[in-house]
């Protein structure tokens, strides 16, 4: 049965499995128009047939600024709009922070970083001359504490990430209040995150706490719904955050 979605357009990164592949089936059967974009044409191409009729699959690698205006273009020449952007592409990597080289923050902040930033620049005029719209950067409890020492600089990539959507999200509303940019932040997904991460990592089905892909699609789902600024994907997130700073932060 559908629900309050029919007819909206949602661009999705990533989506050719865990999270973006999870939202788009959950849209899908909303009503959504989805166009779905990943590297992997194959994959996305079987999530796009499970989605139906109104899913439109755009093999792309967002990691390029021309190929997030080609998908930009695709969009618009198969729906018409745009209304919802959901930047999903993301990779972990494992590593200490002691022994990053330049190679290793260079990947990371392009595919977590970058990506997002491209998504948000090359959607923004249409979202302008529309007068609304809504991007959703899917960050990381690890962008707010960075707890996890093998993952430093994805860590780090998700704070950048976290204080780019928020400043994003000032400068366009002092001229444009309907344009929305929102902040997602999972905590450890039952995806292959971790097996997918630069230099290996442990699986991410591994951790006894991980959610699963779903129960974080209708979570972004509710975002796209209410349109709120920040959320995270499990209850007592925020107060997890707020304690651990409140144990490291002292007044002079």
């Amino acid at each position: 049965m559908n629900s309050g979605m029919d007819d909206t357009v949602v661009v999705i990164t990533g989506a050719s499995s865990g999270i973006g592949a999870a939202l788009a089936e959950l849209l899908a059967a909303r009503g959504a128009a989805l166009a779905l974009v990943a590297r992997r044409a194959d994959a996305l191409g079987e999530v796009a047939a499970r989605c139906g009729e109104k899913a439109f699959a755009i093999p792309a690698d967002v990691s390029h600024r021309d190929e997030v205006r080609r998908v930009v273009a695709g969009a618009l020449e198969r729906f018409g709009r745009i209304d919802v952007w959901v930047n999903n592409v993301g990779q972990g990597i494992s590593c200490l922070p002691s022994q990053l080289t330049d190679e290793d923050i260079d990947q990371v902040m392009q595919v977590n970083v970058k990506s997002a930033l491209y998504g948000m620049q090359e959607v923004l005029p249409h979202f302008q001359e529309r007068g609304r719209g809504h991007v959703i950067n899917i960050s990381s409890m690890l962008g707010r504490m960075p707890f996890a020492v093998i993952r430093s600089a994805y860590c780090g990539a998700k704070h950048f990430l976290n204080a780019l959507t928020a400043t994003f999200r000032a400068e366009v509303q002092g001229t444009h209040p309907d344009i929305q940019f929102s902040i997602v932040s999972p905590g450890v997904v039952q995806t292959d995150f971790g097996l997918n991460a630069l230099h290996g990592g442990p699986d991410s089905r591994s951790f006894p706490d991980a959610q699963s892909a779903e129960e974080v699609a209708q979570v972004i789902a509710g975002v796209i719904e209410s349109r709120n600024p920040d959320v995270y994907t499990r209850a007592g997130a925020h107060d997890r955050v707020v304690s651990y700073y409140d144990t490291l932060a002292v007044d002079p």
